[in-house]
């Protein structure tokens, strides 16, 4: 169905033969790779980070509160929290923690870099979803309040990010639950961080502790996981995901995240034949789904709404109008549009597809071109960050579970009436409010139809057995901490 490129089939053939566990010896560092770029410092509010540099931030530089391997909340640097008036009101009480130099860390450098990443006009991923946030205050030198607009029982998700951890902006260290170490070999080495409780333990860590991290390409993160150079492989997603299946590692090391989130396109240019809701309708309605997931992994679940379940909406997902309608149906409405929208738009109507490179990425490219050509429309494949693209692939892990985060994320050119409804779930006054308000949204962005729902998002992860304590989660986040059974 797709061809690989010729520096990445070779890799594949001379990592051919024999199968692999991937184990190690269970005494030596811990060995990751992260796929993307190079393992290096990233500053959260200048903009989206990399992968590898949100599990380098989230190894070194812990939040108030942080996910443990199953993508529940534990304490972080705050050791103990309330939440009063009603939701309104979140007290954290800071542990005892220092800065790799020995400096204590306190309530006003934690209120500092919180206070930069909610600020109106920050970059940072999660601003848009911060704007709850009334005041951040320091009560006390371990004590601090977040002041809410709204109750919102999700912030501690948010807050367990690592685009809102805690860290020094000049020097992008934190406080652990690691230290990172460039000891001049390939990659960071991540030594455990010293603990505060028992200041006179200056035994050196164990090698296993020890976290080597290389941020690097998926096929060269396989070919490492493949010659027993490393442990884990974290990062993955549907652009590389062909690959695994041409490298001989055991089945057993291969994991999925059951992630939620969005995976579809977004209109991202309302002109020309995507002026009208019932054309960009059209579009939906011509992809096979089914064959386009079971393509790429036959596990690989479809999805035809925005939510992936209910949430905290007050209605179930909405459902598009031809969702009843079998496929062949759907396509027979969908050509009979096309068609009457070029009776009075004369010659031929392209849409450009903006998508991420990579072996599954052209696998998915070549479904949606299919199915697009199919009703009479002309399909272009465009790079993921084209500004002329019409239609843009999201491919995002919601950070929590709310239903808001999935209609402002979707929402790129929709309708100014959707929008308005979206920021109404935003400010609505309390949760039974911004249920129906977020129900609202949903329906009318379905209507819209300016995102085409495809999946959920495909994370995977190439796991060695030594790992015990890695798990599978929605979030598809794995702390570094968390890796082996005998892990804080």
């Amino acid at each position: 169905m797709h061809r690989l490129a010729p520096p990445l089939l070779t890799l594949i053939l001379l990592l051919g033969g024999c199968g692999s566990s991937g184990q190690r010896k269970d005494n030596a560092p811990v060995v990751v790779s992260a796929i993307g770029d190079t393992a290096e410092p990233a500053d959260p509010s200048a903009g989206e980070m990399p992968m590898a540099s949100r599990v380098l931030m989230g190894a070194t530089a812990q939040g108030l509160v942080r996910f443990d391997a199953a993508g529940q909340i534990e304490p972080g640097l705050a050791e103990r929290w309330i939440v009063i008036d009603d939701g309104r009101s979140y007290i954290f009480r800071l542990r005892d923690a220092v800065w790799p130099d020995g400096e204590q860390v306190t309530a006003e450098q934690v209120v500092r870099v919180l206070r930069r990443a909610a600020a109106p006009g920050s970059r940072n991923a999660l601003a848009p979803f911060l704007a709850v946030i009334e005041e951040i205050v320091e009560m006390t030198p371990q004590v601090i309040e977040v002041r809410l607009k709204r109750p919102r029982p999700d912030l501690l998700k948010l807050f367990a990010q690592p685009e809102l951890a805690i860290f020094r902006p000049r020097r992008f260290d934190g406080s652990g639950p690691f230290v990172a170490d460039r000891d001049g070999r390939a990659g960071l080495l991540l030594r455990p961080a010293p603990d505060t409780a028992q200041p006179d333990n200056h035994a050196a860590p164990a090698p296993e502790e020890m976290v080597r991290l290389h941020g690097e390409r998926a096929a060269l993160a396989l070919a490492r996981f493949r010659a027993r150079e490393s442990d884990l492989i974290l990062g993955g997603t549907f652009a590389d995901w062909p690959i695994v299946g041409q490298v001989d590692i055991a089945t057993a090391n291969i994991q999925v995240d059951p992630a939620i989130g969005l995976f579809g396109l977004a209109v991202v240019r309302r002109e020309g034949f995507l002026t009208d809701a019932d054309n960009r309708a059209a579009i939906a309605m011509a992809i096979d789904r089914v064959a386009l997931t079971r393509a790429v992994l036959p596990d690989w679940a479809p999805i035809e709404t925005i939510l992936p379940a209910q949430l905290d909406s007050s209605a179930p997902p909405a459902q598009p109008n031809w969702a009843p309608l079998p496929l062949d149906a759907r396509r027979a409405n969908a050509r009979a549009q096309v068609n009457v929208w070029k009776s009075g738009n004369p010659g031929p109507v392209t849409v450009r597809i903006a998508l991420p490179s990579g072996p599954g990425a052209t696998l998915v490219w070549a479904y949606l071109a299919a199915a697009i050509a199919d009703i009479g429309i002309t399909p272009q494949r465009v790079a993921l960050n084209d500004a002329a693209a019409d239609l843009r692939l999201i491919d995002a892990v919601a950070p929590y579970d709310s239903g808001r985060w999935f209609i402002a994320t979707a929402c790129r050119a929709c309708s100014d009436d959707t929008a308005t409804l979206i920021d109404a779930a935003r400010d609505a006054p309390d949760l039974y409010n911004r249920a129906h308000r977020i129900a609202e949204a949903d329906a009318a962005l379905a209507a819209d139809a300016t995102y085409i729902p495809i999946a959920q998002p495909l994370r995977w992860s190439v796991v060695a057995v030594r790992l015990g304590g890695w798990q599978r989660n929605t979030r598809a986040w794995h702390p570094l901490n968390h890796l082996r059974n005998d892990s804080e």
